[in-house]
């Protein structure tokens, strides 16, 4: 190619290094040179707590635009901040193999949640997490936070030097952690029969233009970068989310995964302290992807049917 591909990315640390490996890899899979291309959105300017600035889409509207002005060819997101709905003009190119799907609890003393103090306080910026903390530990104070990682570190007592440390525990993803190789600070690995992940949590989300990626320098590059399990099992968890009429700030968490030839799917729903929770699991032996979207919508309407609309305050 005679230009670089040029691969938008929000300039958070953590965006920057995701967003790297996975222009390296497509530079490698398409011998072709790349630039980054860093964009601002709202979710990084604005530091209010994500229901209150939109929630779903505040982290991807401005790599979006950034795609159809033809600023940038290809866009890397964390596909948990992903709108399930299609974006006019774009396409998901290509979902690479995906990391750890766990949540993870960064505290003080090297703490487990089971060792937290009565009354600890634990930060987190996902109602989703802060339900299911406070249905696993009704006494613990969940502290609404935001920030870049280093500043939600920051906020634990001993974890990062100069921060305020008025915290007892985060919890921030595993994913995340382990790309910026932070796994030092992880205290305990939350099991998701504890705490169920978002949607596609621990998976990257590459997207370009519709018209690119049947044909373009990139296209065969995306194709090859594609990890079928991972897309099959963000699908289904998507499709979860997408038929629940819920964002990503919901109160709602989702994890598929290919065991033996099926596809096991299992959702949570949850109201915002945690006091009821709703869980269940449905498999399919179809692995593909109308196979999983047809999966995550019986899951959805099973939990609808049992009341997952009243326990989340959902309008589906």
């Amino acid at each position: 190619m005679s230009k670089p591909v040029r691969v938008g990315t929000r300039a958070s640390a953590l965006a920057l290094t995701q967003t790297t490996t996975v222009a390296e890899s497509l530079a490698a899979l398409g011998g072709f040179d790349y630039e980054l291309v860093r964009v601002s959105t709202t979710g990084d300017v604005n530091r209010a707590s994500l229901s209150q600035i939109g929630g779903t889409g505040v982290f991807v509207a401005a790599l979006r635009e950034a795609l159809l002005d033809d600023t940038c060819d290809i866009a890397v997101h964390s596909l948990k901040d992903l709108p399930t709905g299609q974006a006019e003009g774009l396409s998901v190119a290509a979902v690479p193999e995906r990391a750890d799907i766990r949540d993870a609890l960064c505290a003080r003393d090297g703490l487990t949640l089971a060792g937290l103090p009565v009354g600890a306080s634990v930060g987190t910026g996902s109602p989703r997490r802060a339900a299911q903390l406070r249905a696993a530990r009704p006494d613990l104070s969940v502290i609404d936070i935001r920030g870049n990682v280093d500043t939600r570190l920051g906020r634990v007592a001993g974890l990062v030097e100069g921060g305020p440390g008025d915290l007892d525990a985060v919890v921030l993803a595993a994913a995340g952690l382990s790309r910026l190789g932070r796994q030092d600070v992880i205290t305990e690995f939350l099991d998701p029969a504890l705490m169920l992940p978002a949607p596609g949590q621990g998976a990257l989300a590459v997207e370009c233009r519709t018209d690119d990626a049947g044909s373009s320098p990139f296209a065969d590059a995306l194709r090859q970068y594609d990890h079928l399990p991972t897309r099959l099992a963000v699908t289904a968890e998507r499709a979860v989310l997408r038929r629940l009429e819920a964002g990503c700030t919901a109160p709602i968490g989702a994890h598929a995964a290919l065991t033996d030839g099926s596809l096991i799917l299992e959702a949570v729903v949850c109201n915002s302290d945690g006091s009821r929770l709703l869980r269940r699991t449905r498999r399919t032996p179809e692995a593909t992807v109308e196979g999983a979207e047809a999966l995550g919508v019986l899951l959805a309407e099973e939990l609808l049917d049992s009341g997952a609309a009243e326990i989340a305050g959902l309008t589906a």
